[in-house]
């Protein structure tokens, strides 16, 4: 582990080199900044990890059944498990994909599930990521430059390898192809997670593709090449919004989208990963739904604990969330990446009142949650030596094909603010390796 420390600036500057960064767009700026890695690694004993790998596999199964369910027979609706009005308010809900079955049945091909370690040893799920999850290329590229430095220190630590992410994608890929290369749709250098994009079109081997090399045909996709060569496209791994993939079905203003993608795919022609409209499972507030859906679906007890947390959609819920405001956070369910959270603790008594006025009015825009006092993971300071404490999540991978499975691994980040709880990378945070002991 000294060898890691001794080795951190090093790290860092080879992630530099290699272009490992993310973007972020302030005030219609794009800005392009280093995630700070830290050399510490978190470290998941084998009995825990083997805990979490079902909790995540079964999580991972039971939205893929909601997803399956809402965009089909919407059984879970009529039998009152979760409210109609609830789900079709969500702007994640996607009218054009209401009928289609992705090939394979599958619709969150890779979820990325985000979960915090409370102090009393539990783990608990914040929240899920089903739209375009990011952040697998981060550990994966993180681990090999730590293997360099000190190959001795993953010798004597029985740390499970995590190098098969890229064939376990490839894998997911291939099971869902319907026929044809596979390419991964990126918008461009522009975008926070290009390096991601490029990383991983590298390590399953596919082609990396923006917009303007792929067009419609027919009902089918085809890439077109540098040199004029068309081949059929039977999977795309899509690393763009919803809205923007396809200007012939959503925005017709969007730069980036391939005209008549969405023909092609309801044709059953090529394979979208992720399937759009999931972000109607990733809505913070159906969140409050999933253990009910693990019993409805899989007709099993919840293994992993949500964060208690409670709808001001329910008036019992909108009662006990105004009535202790000041000891609750607050999320806005549209928003992502750390933003629209709010913590009641941190208002002032007439921010409190604001924000009490705006949860009566606008009820289903917000879910509240207790503060989970999760643990704090030790850090190098800025110095690069001294070694403090600070909050930290996981971001675990669940890949879901022919069977589904958990990466064990994941992205580890931290907040570099010693009164922050939030460890997005967007407001400031690093990451650190995260090691599943096999032993």
């Amino acid at each position: 582990m000294e060898r890691l420390k001794e080795h951190t600036r090093g790290i860092n500057e080879l992630l530099a080199r290699y272009g490992i960064k993310f973007g972020i767009y302030k005030n219609g700026t794009f800005h392009e900044q280093l995630f700070p890695f830290d050399p510490i690694p978190r470290i998941i004993p084998k009995y825990e990890w083997d805990i979490l790998e079902k909790g995540l596999i079964q999580r991972g199964d039971a939205l893929n059944a909601f997803l399956r369910d809402i965009y089909g027979e919407r059984k879970i609706v009529k039998d009152g498990v979760v409210p109609e009005d609830f789900i079709f308010a969500s702007s994640g809900y996607l009218p054009p994909c209401q009928g289609i079955l992705p090939p394979g049945g599958i619709y969150s091909h890779i979820s990325g599930i985000d979960l915090v370690e409370g102090k009393d040893g539990e783990w608990y799920v914040l929240e899920v990521n089903l739209r375009i999850p990011s952040g697998a290329s981060y550990p994966l590229i993180a681990r090999d430059l730590t293997r360099r430095a000190s190959s001795e220190t993953f010798r004597v630590n029985h740390v499970v390898d995590n190098r098969q992410y890229p064939r376990l994608l490839r894998e997911v890929m291939d099971y869902a192809n319907v026929g044809g290369i596979s390419v991964i749709l990126t918008p461009g250098r522009y975008n926070s997670a290009y390096f991601e994009h490029s990383f991983l079109a590298e390590r399953t081997g596919c082609v990396l593709a923006m917009n303007q090399d792929l067009f419609v045909e027919n009902n089918r996709v085809y890439y077109r090449d540098m040199e004029g060569n068309r081949q059929k496209v039977g999977a795309i791994y899509r690393r763009l919004s919803d809205e923007y993939l396809d200007p012939m079905t959503f925005l017709p203003e969007s730069l980036i989208g391939v005209p008549g993608l969405m023909s092609a795919y309801r044709a059953g022609n090529v394979a979208i990963l992720n399937a759009p409209g999931n972000g109607v499972a990733d809505d913070k507030g159906i969140y409050y739904f999933v253990p009910k859906m693990v019993r409805y679906y899989l007709d099993q007890e919840p293994i992993l604990k949500n964060a208690p947390t409670y709808l001001p959609f329910y008036e019992e819920d909108r009662k006990y969330v105004l009535d202790n405001l000041e000891k609750l956070v607050v999320k806005d369910v549209a928003e992502a990446g750390g933003y629209g959270v709010i913590f009641g603790n941190k208002l002032t008594r007439e921010e409190l009142a604001n924000m009490r006025h705006i949860i009566e009015t606008e009820s289903r825009r917000f879910i509240a949650q207790e503060v989970i006092d999760f643990r704090d993971l030790p850090i190098l300071d800025t110095d690069g030596v001294t070694e403090v404490e600070r909050k930290a999540d996981l971001r675990a991978f669940v890949l879901s094909g022919e069977r589904t499975v958990a990466w064990p691994s994941g992205l580890t980040r931290f907040s570099r603010n010693p009164d922050s709880f939030i460890v997005n990378s967007s407001q400031g945070g690093g990451f650190k390796d995260t090691w599943v002991l096999s032993r």
